[in-house]
């Protein structure tokens, strides 16, 4: 075989690779909480064909793994190669730097509104015609009240509804810690059924039948009332509320071993993008869009939110005093039970 022959077969052969190149399968993993199903069902379809369109016809596969946000945090510190998060509590997301050194300490930096591009708040989900008149959270703490929401040990869902409940309580009794503590350990009596995520404790309610409220996110309930429409269900949002924030990142060392951070960080500014937005508030999530909201305003009722930095001090220091062993929620637990 001459040389020119050579070349020609070589030349031919690289031409043949670099066409093949220009359009890989690139594939995604995003660790989602419990709840977020549907949601990234409805947004990933869309991204998966602009990332096409975009990238010389690059079939993008965005896969997802739903859990209760903790135990997906801990999924990842065990070896699960997520090169997305997208949660609903910041230590979930924290944590991933602070055991795993998987992604930088100013993570929250990466993208606008603390890398979290749509927010809730909680709300609750009771049986047609509201039997038992629910329309506050003190409501929740009568006798005759059984309760149904996620486990806060296990759940960021249940984090939130837990310290919704408690700086509701602490607004209504002008910070009067006892009373407070009064009312809390009444709430959590109250249980019929902690789950380990927000779609367990769906599950719970809606198919099982227990329970008189199911507390969950916004979304979450208003969903469920919409998929079983027949049932009657009835969304009470209560006027004293938390903000929850559902931060989001890209795995530095996942996407790295994957070479996905182009994809990865694609994906994450398109879910801040008004083709998006518009999605997200499809399924009830608030988002820091004004405009958008406006046109919307029938979907999200007025309420008055609170931080849970400004209520609680830093989630460090939340995680600590209320969810370690032996915090506040253990304490009010035992005190409940005697």
């Amino acid at each position: 075989m001459t040389l020119p022959t050579v070349k020609k077969i070589i030349s031919s052969a690289a031409f043949s690779l670099l066409l093949a190149g220009s359009a890989q399968a690139t594939e995604l993993l995003n660790s989602s909480y419990d709840v977020s199903r549907e949601l990234f069902v409805a947004l990933n379809a869309p991204f998966e064909k602009q990332w096409a369109e975009q990238n010389n016809g690059d079939k993008l596969t965005i896969s997802q793994s739903h859990a209760g946000s903790s135990r997906q945090a801990l999924s990842i510190l065990q070896g699960l190669k997520a090169d997305v998060v997208t949660y609903n509590q910041v230590t979930d997301v924290q944590i991933l730097h602070d055991r795993g050194n998987l992604i930088p300490a100013d993570w929250q930096k990466r993208f606008p509104n603390n890398s979290s591009p749509f927010y809730s708040t909680m709300a609750f989900l009771v049986r047609k015609g509201n039997p038992k008149n629910i329309h506050s959270w003190n409501d929740l703490v009568k006798s005759d009240v059984k309760l149904v929401f996620p486990n806060p040990k296990t759940s960021g869902n249940g984090r939130y509804t837990y310290l919704a409940a408690w700086g509701a309580a602490d607004k209504a009794d002008g910070k009067d810690r006892a009373k407070t503590e009064q009312f809390m350990t009444q709430f959590l009596k109250n249980v019929e059924v902690f789950d380990t995520g927000g779609r367990g404790a769906t599950t719970t309610f809606v198919e099982r039948g227990q329970g008189d409220v199911l507390i969950s996110f916004e979304s979450e309930v208003n969903n469920i009332r919409n998929q079983y429409a027949k049932d009657g269900y009835e969304v009470v949002v209560p006027k004293t509320n938390i903000l929850a924030e559902f931060p989001v990142t890209w795995v530095d060392k996942s996407v790295q071993a994957n070479n996905t951070e182009k994809a990865a960080k694609a994906y994450l500014n398109y879910l801040y993008s008004p083709s998006a937005q518009k999605i997200i508030t499809q399924f009830y999530y608030r988002v820091n869009n004004p405009e958008l909201m406006a046109q919307q305003k029938d979907r999200f009722p007025a309420t008055d939110l609170f931080r849970v930095e400004d209520a609680f001090g830093s989630w460090d220091q939340v995680m600590k005093t209320q969810f370690a062993s032996g915090g506040e929620l253990d304490k009010l637990l035992t005190a409940g039970h005697q």
